[in-house]
C-alpha cells in the first residue's frame, strides 16, 4: 500500500490566502475547493488532506486570521499611558487588518449554508484579550472610570472593524482621507471613556 503523500506548510500558506482572496471577493459559494486548488497549482487532494474540507478550510482561515492579528497586537508595548495604549493598539489593528486585506473580510463574512458559524469563542479572543488589558489598565488607573473592560474593548473593535471595512471597499467619498480620519476618529472613541 503506497504511503499517502504528505503535504508542507508553503502549500497550506498557500491555499490560505488564495482561499481568503476568494471568498472575500465571492463568499463562500465562489470558494469551491476544486477552483481553489486549480488556482494554486495542486490538487483536491491537497485541500482535503490538509484541512478536511470546505467548512474545515474556512474555520482555519479564521482562526489563523484572528491569530495573526491577535498577535500583532500582543507585540504592542504599553506605555502606562491608557489612552495612547488604547490608541495605538486600534493603529496597529488597523495595520494587520489592511497587510491581510484578501483575508479579513473573510474573518467576518458568515456561510450561508449554516455548517461554518462566524468565530464566537475560538480564535477571537486572540484579538480581544489585549484590547480588554489595556481597558482595565485604563479602568484600574481611574482613567476610565463609566464602563467595563468588555465594553471599551468591543467599542474599540467595532470602530476600527468598521473603519477598516469601510477602507478595504473604497465605501467613502473619492479623496477621504482614510489613515488621518482613522486615527481621529479612534482618539476621539478611546477619549469618550475618560472622566
Amino acid at each position: 500500500m503506497p504511503r499517502p503523500k504528505s503535504y508542507d506548510d508553503s502549500l497550506r500558506a498557500k491555499l490560505l490566502d488564495r482561499a481568503g482572496a476568494l471568498l472575500s471577493a465571492e463568499g463562500s459559494q465562489g470558494l469551491s475547493l476544486r477552483k481553489l486548488a486549480s488556482e494554486v497549482g495542486t490538487s483536491t487532494t491537497a485541500v482535503y488532506s490538509l484541512f478536511g474540507g470546505k467548512p474545515e478550510l474556512i474555520a482555519e482561515l479564521r482562526a489563523e486570521g484572528f491569530r495573526a492579528i491577535g498577535d500583532r497586537l500582543r507585540s504592542v508595548t504599553r506605555t502606562g499611558d491608557a489612552v495612547a495604549d488604547l490608541v495605538r493598539l486600534g493603529m496597529v489593528y488597523r495595520e494587520a487588518a489592511l497587510a491581510g486585506r484578501h483575508s479579513y473580510p473573510a474573518l467576518f463574512t458568515g456561510n450561508h449554508s449554516g455548517d461554518v458559524p462566524v468565530d464566537r469563542d475560538g480564535a477571537a479572543p486572540f484579538v480581544v484579550e489585549p484590547l480588554r488589558d489595556a481597558a482595565q489598565a485604563g479602568i484600574d488607573a481611574d482613567v476610565f472610570p463609566g464602563g467595563t473592560a468588555d465594553t471599551i474593548a468591543a467599542g474599540v473593535w467595532a470602530y476600527a472593524h468598521g473603519m477598516v471595512m469601510f477602507e478595504l471597499h473604497r465605501t467613502l467619498s473619492s479623496g477621504f482621507e482614510y489613515c488621518r480620519t482613522y486615527e481621529q476618529g479612534l482618539r476621539a472613541t478611546v477619549r469618550g471613556w475618560c472622566r
